[in-house]
């Protein structure tokens, strides 16, 4: 199977790298380099590209379409490792790092990958299938309040309680092995008459479980400020989310970033000593146009979010 992917909010993430000719550029989250190609065309051969990525298929996928470009180099690494992969090859700053979050087309849509629940598959889910746990071991392993938790938290389904009490009740018979099981419980956990007005059923319990085996919204957290350390003057950090917890986290962060003084707001001067790494560039988020919407039905939900460093 091709590993395609429409890259979402295309031109408004490249417009918003501001990319300089010979400018180094990084992308965490390479996918089937959509985004990437398009920063590689407007360097020059002094410029320098960097994509990283944990899925093995991307990795084939991003090699093949960028194997003109000599400036690109390719990691299979999970982008929470950013900064020690550039400083191994002696890169200390960079111009522009995107990260491009959530699950791609293809990983969606090659159903051995077990993501969706569309199709009867083993249950997967591993961005990085080097990983030895799986959504099958989260499913069949987790007590049901932990199941319950993840379900409210990441999956924001008013319907967790009686999902991960059904879960916990079918596990009994026999372990849950395949998304078709899965899914099958999860529509006997939820009314008909809710299942009829909002999408599909097991949309946010497989949204919670892939975030909590891939540990999406930690890794986010705990990335963000080296990246942001790692711009040089004038850098941009460009988020797309999909989910409003991952957006949540970068608005926060930006903001931190942009005013991280804790001084008490009647002190008169700040006596904290923290200062300002930037300004956040989208006040509001950018979203997508009707006519991307319409052509991409998965980029309804995005959102792009851009932080300046400034020394």
């Amino acid at each position: 199977m091709e590993f395609k992917h429409k890259s979402v909010l295309l031109e408004e993430t490249i417009d918003g790298l501001d990319v300089k000719a010979d400018g180094i550029y990084v992308d965490g989250t390479l996918g089937g380099a959509g985004h990437a190609m398009e920063v590689c065309k407007k360097l020059s051969a002094k410029g320098r590209f960097i994509g990283i990525d944990q899925d093995q298929d991307a990795i084939i996928a991003a090699s093949e379409r960028l194997a003109a470009y000599k400036q690109a180099t390719i990691i299979r690494s999970n982008y929470c490792y950013m900064v020690p992969e550039l400083a191994a090859r002696g890169i200390h700053k960079v111009n522009g790092i995107l990260l491009d979050l959530g699950v791609s087309s293809y990983q969606l849509d090659n159903e051995e990958r077990g993501f969706t629940y569309r199709v009867d598959a083993p249950l997967d889910m591993r961005m990085d299938q080097r990983q030895t746990l799986t959504a099958s071991d989260i499913v069949n392993g987790y007590e049901e309040r932990e199941l319950y938790r993840i379900i409210r938290d990441y999956g924001e389904d008013k319907f967790a309680k009686n999902i991960a009490r059904h879960i916990v009740a079918a596990r009994q018979t026999k372990p849950i092995t395949t998304t078709g099981e899965l899914t099958e419980i999860i529509r006997q956990s939820i009314p008909m008459k809710m299942q009829v007005k909002s999408g599909h059923p097991a949309k946010r319990t497989f949204q919670a479980i892939r975030i909590e085996l891939n540990r999406e919204l930690d890794v986010l957290r705990d990335s963000l400020d080296g990246m942001i350390d790692l711009l040089d003057d004038g850098g941009r950090l460009c988020i797309i989310t999909f989910h409003s917890l991952e957006d949540r986290i970068v608005k926060t962060i930006f903001r931190k970033n942009e005013n991280p003084c804790t001084c008490p707001s009647d002190f008169p001067v700040c006596v904290c000593g923290k200062k300002s790494k930037g300004r956040v560039i989208t006040r509001k988020p950018i979203l997508p146009g009707e006519q991307e919407m319409e052509e991409n039905p998965r980029s309804k939900s995005a959102k792009l979010r851009i932080f300046e460093r400034v020394y």
